[in-house]
């Protein structure tokens, strides 16, 4: 594929604050997490709507979170009292999982769903603040599943996890471990366990997965943040840089501080000046699903492009 240059990249939407994750549906409509303390909607180019959560705890910061059928929604929080809540279409928040195994859960990174009704959580690490763990070799990041059995830990040690969803076909559960610099996954069991981990895809220096998603031919897409880069493997582990939006002197001083161990929060939002303002998503979207929108963690706008490549439909598309 073509690499996409920056004047290719359109936006939509605005107004928004801390556009993490956006979400796309066949009708149009899109859901965008909010800094606000919600959910926002809109559709192309239209006005855009907060769903505020009521009664929400100190802090909440909605990060990745699900659609579900009634367009409701289960939201991981940032925020320093973490779990997973779901909201109702009209702001009504109610908690959903807020502790494991005895222990409250650290701030939550994402939360999603899969076609056998199970809830798929990701923590990126039980340290508070999080920033001591954004650190080369570092893995204590953990997974979630919530069936009909409960909630339980089902796969540990990662190096901070971060977007976790399931492959089309059902079989697997794709991880981002954002300071293991790849993307892995686990094949999932009749019982909801998750088999060893696999390489899917190791990254370059100055690649940092956050946000995944997946295409009609078997390539999974990464967004890189502090670089804002898109990355896609092919179904035979080609890899390519689709788009960047970067100075090379910045990166080069963000690998810098990765190897030598002075990485942190600097590091990772060191890429929030630029036009993307700092990848953090992506999701193909339109009717032919072959736009590519892209959250962001410090945009007010979702920006997307064009591609000849078209997009896996995700669980949420008929919603």
């Amino acid at each position: 594929m073509t690499p996409v240059r920056l004047d290719q990249v359109k936006f939509t939407a605005s107004g928004l604050s801390r556009p993490e994750l956006v979400l796309t549906t066949r009708s149009g409509d899109f859901f965008v997490s909010d800094k606000r303390g919600g959910i926002s909607t809109f559709r192309k180019d239209g006005p855009v709507k907060l769903i505020k959560a009521r009664n929400a705890p100190e802090g909440f910061l909605p990060n990745g979170f699900a659609l579900l059928p009634d367009r409701s929604f289960l939201i991981a929080n940032l925020g320093p009292t973490g779990g997973v809540y779901h909201m109702t279409p009209d702001g009504e928040l109610t908690p959903r999982l807020l502790e494991i195994n005895g222990r409250q859960l650290p701030p939550t990174n994402f939360v999603g769903i899969d076609r056998e009704d199970r809830i798929w959580v990701t923590v990126s690490t039980w340290l508070i603040p999080r920033e001591p763990a954004f650190r080369k070799g570092y893995a204590d990041g953990f997974i979630v599943l919530i069936d009909k059995k409960g909630a339980r830990i089902v796969a540990s040690h990662i190096a901070s996890t971060n977007e976790g969803i399931v492959s089309p076909d059902g079989e697997w559960l794709y991880v981002n471990e954002t300071m293991g610099q790849r993307t892995s996954r686990y094949r999932i069991e009749r019982d909801g366990s998750l088999g060893a981990k696999e390489l899917v895809a190791q990254y370059g220096p100055g690649t940092f997965p956050d946000g995944l998603t997946f295409d009609a031919e078997g390539g999974v897409w990464i967004v890189s943040v502090a670089s804002n880069r898109v990355v896609r493997t092919d179904a035979k582990g080609k890899q390519e840089i689709l788009l960047e939006d970067s100075d090379p002197e910045n990166v080069r001083q963000v690998i810098e501080a990765f190897e030598n161990g002075t990485f942190g929060r600097a590091q990772v939002d060191s890429g929030r000046d630029r036009l993307l303002a700092n990848l953090s998503s992506l999701s193909f979207g339109d009717e032919d699903l072959q736009t590519v929108y892209l959250g962001s963690l410090f945009g007010e706008r979702i920006s997307y492009f064009r591609t000849p490549i078209k997009g896996a439909e995700p669980i949420h598309w008929n919603f």
